[in-house]
């Protein structure tokens, strides 16, 4: 009885390899990510045949299996990607490595920026810091128990504010 169940499973998984190619290259928009994709899929869909329940939409099931997939591998990537700032200040934090820290111009205007955004007061300063330093708006929302519009605006306000205290550094 249990290879005849096995024989049907395996069988319902060979006839949605397509499927799962084509959502596997939409995913990657890559033939060889999506290969390994669809690979990654079908050895963890074979691996968890017991946790499959009969009466579940099994193409459903394994798309499900495969998004989860693409997505711990892009959350993954992204970890190995992050640099960690180790300095005092975190003044390396999102800064390219081509960004000038390392002159003195740099450095003094660098320092001119962090002085104009530590002069906001804390409404405009606090959650700009943060969107500087890579929350996104829905988290520094739920920090700061503010609503979601108005750490919006409050980054729209301070980032014109410190774009119109930097005029002079422009290059037009």
């Amino acid at each position: 009885m249990q290879t005849m169940l096995n024989k049907t499973f395996e069988a319902k998984l060979l006839a949605v390899q397509d499927n799962l190619l084509n959502f596997a290259y939409l995913l990657t928009s890559n033939h060889d990510d999506a290969y390994d994709l669809l690979q990654d899929t079908t050895l963890k869909v074979l691996d968890n045949e017991e946790k499959y329940v009969d009466n579940v939409n099994f193409k459903g099931w394994v798309f499900t299996i495969m998004r989860n997939i693409f997505i711990n591998n892009y959350r993954k990537a992204v970890r190995a990607n992050t640099v960690i700032d180790r300095t005092e200040d975190l003044y390396h934090l999102s800064m390219p490595q081509n960004s000038g820290f390392e002159t003195p111009e740099g450095a003094i205007a660098s320092k001119e920026i962090h002085a104009i955004i530590d002069s906001f007061t804390d409404d405009l300063r606090v959650p700009f810091s943060m969107h500087l330093a890579g929350y996104k708006y829905a988290e520094i929302s739920e920090a700061t128990g503010i609503p979601l519009g108005t750490i919006k605006s409050r980054i729209f306000f301070a980032r014109k504010r410190l774009q119109n205290e930097l005029r002079d550094y422009r290059a037009d």
